[in-house]
């Protein structure tokens, strides 16, 4: 704190010991300075009452934080200003008006007492007047600066430059200075509690030198402002000046050419009305709008959307039934199910031109020719073709498109192929709708309903159009490895048709028709330079893939036409006959082998049939025994389905020990491992109860199972054989390994309509109602006849 001085400066203002103290919430009042205040608080009112009934004379000290009325001493700075009061006037709903003048700098010493109000003993502190070089080059550089600011300032006047070059106090111009420059309470009062006036001066250039940086930065920047406004007031002049022009030669600018052809364009369309309307206003807008405007481009691509779409345009449906058959059978071997489907679809065209569009979808394996039936499909209708995949999508824009309020929204991907179609009634292709996913963004199977129920789509509204288009039209087609994965509101909008898979007469003539003279074309073959034999091609399908489809079988023959386009391009152009002999010369050994005579040589080993989503499978139930206390062991990466058919097995044969001719204590000190190989792969389903029954028979009474009988189908606890699902897989499977006997379920043999005549006259049936059944045919060694 400041020291009381002796001497008082001559000319000064004597300042009392004990002064009243008026809060200043935002306003530094400096000596020198004039400053208006308003006061509003009864108390502070009082204040100014009682100082005008003396010597006019208070303290006004900045407040740290807080209400002015609310603040307490220690809410104060230390160091303030003495002011004397100059003008007074009282306004009504407002307080009190002041005008005071600074006196000097205080010092705050203690406070006497905070109410009515806040009275204070103070030490007043007065400039010394200095001289020296330094002062003065801080001085001169201080004006020079000033009037820079005053110069650059749009809130100062001009007169205060002139102002500052008459104030020959350094102290004073400091804080004349300081007052009119626009910085923070905070920066103020350091100057006012500044007494040295060199390091005060100081302080006022670093503050100088700021506020020129940030006035002419903003001077900068409103320059740049002011200049692209000009830019484009200009620009908007010599526009209008343009137009003027051309109406005066009765010519037309860009813009309003380019309006009338789309309005034109709306009118030939012919749409809808809620189009049409749509469309106007959309027009109306963009009729309005400057053409540099980013609005434009958006406006404009939403009329090009909806002049692009097929409102109305459809293709005429080639209701001739022979010729697609024709088509059809030229494209695909056998699928007679879905060529049959295919013609009741037109022949109901050609009675009833009107009749709503199909939802099929194709369920089977990868490779069975689902995509490329589509595309056969929409050459035998004549109509176009569109696909699109689904794999994936997990956002509900992907289908009914983004709203156009969003930056770069498009329509869904229905709309999208509608306009690549070019017509309202193609067949319209969604690949792999088992594999939809569903996120945060939405679910897009539910969007999807909207679109396959015949019942809807002739309103499908994507949210980028905003209104409605008709689908009905369309015949929708989607395809699916497996159905377990389509939510089952959406498979109830759609007549499924299975494509399990092909047998080996099948593919070996699929390949010798499409496969073949078609990988020959792709490698710039042909018969005079490769020949394939039959036993050949059925040893691909047989030794080197394992399939329902027919992709691996097409890889393997590009892979032997690679081989031979290489001869022949290092000039060895003589043909090349690919017998199952020299087979394994361009492939390699065999990758698959039939293990199931080998497999099924000891007790234990039974040979089920399974279901995968790439078609049926034989797998090996293996079972042992062990000394043990009682415990099962089951090993395969089995599900839980899986898991109890072995315990209910299990169960079946303990209750019936004794008729199976098996010890009954056979479980009382033995630990029992079942275990179905290939553990990497996961395991479930009610397709291995029987063969699992089977194995443990096989064990206890120490008889191997028969290596050509698979099995299929679940038991109960009494016994009891229940149907399953997936037989022509299994059925196609069991006959691909060299079965020659198959057990299935009894209520299981209507669905052997669905397999092939060839595969039925190599296999024989034997349908079970019982677990017994299979068990006593299973462990002998004849086989009756009487059970095809």
């Amino acid at each position: 704190m400041p020291e009381e001085k002796a001497l008082f400066p001559t000319g000064e203002v004597k300042i009392p010991q004990e002064l009243p103290i008026l809060p200043s919430q935002d306003l530094v009042l400096f000596p020198k300075m004039v400053l208006p205040l308003v006061v509003a608080e009864p108390k502070l009112i009082q204040l100014i009452d009682d100082a005008l009934s003396g010597d006019k004379i208070i303290g006004l000290v900045v407040t740290k934080k807080g209400e002015e009325a609310k603040t307490p001493p220690e809410n104060l700075y230390q160091v303030g200003c003495a002011a004397q009061i100059l003008k007074m006037a009282k306004v009504p709903d407002v307080g009190v008006r002041l005008l005071v003048q600074g006196l000097a700098r205080i010092g705050i010493m203690n406070y006497l007492q905070t109410e009515p109000y806040l009275k204070a003993t103070v030490v007043p502190h007065y400039d010394e007047i200095e001289k020296d070089v330094e002062i003065d080059a801080l001085v001169t550089n201080i004006r020079g600066l000033f009037r820079k600011v005053v110069e650059l300032s749009p809130y100062l006047p001009s007169e205060l430059g002139v102002m500052a070059m008459n104030v020959d106090e350094a102290g004073v111009l400091a804080d004349m200075v300081t007052s009119t420059l626009n910085i923070s309470k905070e920066d103020k009062q350091k100057i006012l509690e500044t007494f040295d006036i060199k390091e005060r001066l100081r302080e006022v250039v670093k503050f100088l030198n700021r506020e020129i940086e940030v006035l002419e930065l903003a001077n900068k920047i409103q320059t740049q402002v002011k200049s692209d406004l000009d830019k484009a007031q200009r620009e908007y002049f010599l526009r209008q000046q343009l137009k003027a022009i051309q109406k005066e030669l009765g010519e037309k600018d860009e813009h309003e050419i380019e309006i009338e052809e789309l309005k034109a364009r709306i009118k030939e369309k012919g749409l809808p009305e809620a189009a049409a309307k749509e469309a106007e206003k959309e027009l109306n807008r963009l009729a309005r709008m400057n053409p540099a405007s980013p609005e434009y481009v958006v406006a404009r691509t939403y009329l090009d959307w909806v002049l692009e779409l097929p409102w109305n345009e459809s293709t005429q449906d080639n209701l001739d039934i022979n010729s697609a058959r024709g088509i059809l059978d030229k494209d695909h071997y056998d699928l007679d199910k879905v060529k049959k489907r295919i013609l009741e679809y037109l022949a109901v065209r050609k009675l009833k031109p009107d009749a709503k569009g199909s939802i099929l979808c194709f369920v089977g394996p990868p490779g069975t020719g689902k995509t490329s039936l589509g595309r056969s499909i929409a050459t035998a209708l004549g109509r176009k073709f569109v696909r699109i995949s689904l794999g994936g999508i997990r956002d509900e824009a992907e289908i009914r498109g983004h709203r156009r309020t969003y930056v770069g929204a498009l329509p869904g991907k229905i709309i999208q192929g509608m306009k690549k179609a070019g017509s309202n009634n193609p067949v319209f292709m969604l690949d792999e709708i088992d594999k939809i996913g569903a996120d945060f963004r939405g679910d897009p199977a539910a969007a999807l309903l909207e679109v396959l129920d015949p019942e809807q789509n002739y309103a499908f509204v994507d949210h980028y159009l905003g209104v409605e288009f008709d689908l009905s039209k369309v015949m929708f087609i989607t395809t699916a490895n497996i159905l377990d994965t389509i939510p089952p509101p959406l498979r109830d909008r759609m007549e499924i048709l299975e494509l399990p898979g092909y047998t080996v007469q099948e593919k070996v003539k699929i390949a010798e028709k499409y496969l073949i003279p078609r990988q020959l074309d792709a490698h710039g073959l042909n018969e005079n330079y490769i020949k394939f034999e039959k036993e050949a091609i059925k040893k691909i399908i047989l030794d080197y893939t394992r399939e329902a489809g027919l992709r691996n079988l097409e890889r393997e023959i590009a892979s032997i036409c690679r081989q031979v386009a290489v001869k022949i391009a290092e000039g060895k152009e003589e043909l090349t006959v690919i017998t199952a002999e020299n087979l394994a010369d361009f492939l390699g050994p065999p990758r698959f082998y039939r293990e199931v005579a080998e497999r099924v040589t000891e007790p234990g080993v039974a040979t089920g049939l399974a279901w995968t989503p790439t078609g049926g499978e034989i797998i090996f139930v293996e079972a042992t025994k062990m000394a043990g206390k009682k415990s099962l062991v089951l090993t395969g990466h089995l599900g839980e389905i899986m898991k109890e058919s072995a315990e209910t097995a299990l169960s079946y044969i303990r209750s019936k020990a004794q008729q199976f001719g098996i010890s009954e204590d056979f479980y009382e000190h033995n630990d029992i491992h079942i275990h179905i190989p290939a553990g990497a792969i996961p395991k479930d389903g009610p397709s291995a109860g029987v063969a699992i029954c089977t194995a443990l028979v096989s064990l206890f009474k120490n008889k191997p199972v028969r290596s050509d009988l698979a099995m299929t189908g679940e038991i109960t606890l009494r016994g009891l054989v229940l149907p399953v699902g997936g037989i022509k897989e299994k059925v196609l499977a069991a006959h691909l390994a060299g079965i020659k006997y198959v057990a299935l379920p009894k209520k299981n043999e209507n669905d052997l309509t669905e397999v092939p005549k060839e595969v039925k006259e190599d296999i024989k049936f034997l349908f079970i109602e019982k677990i017994e059944e299979v068990i006593n045919f299973a462990l002998k060694e004849d086989v009756p006849s009487d059970k095809s």
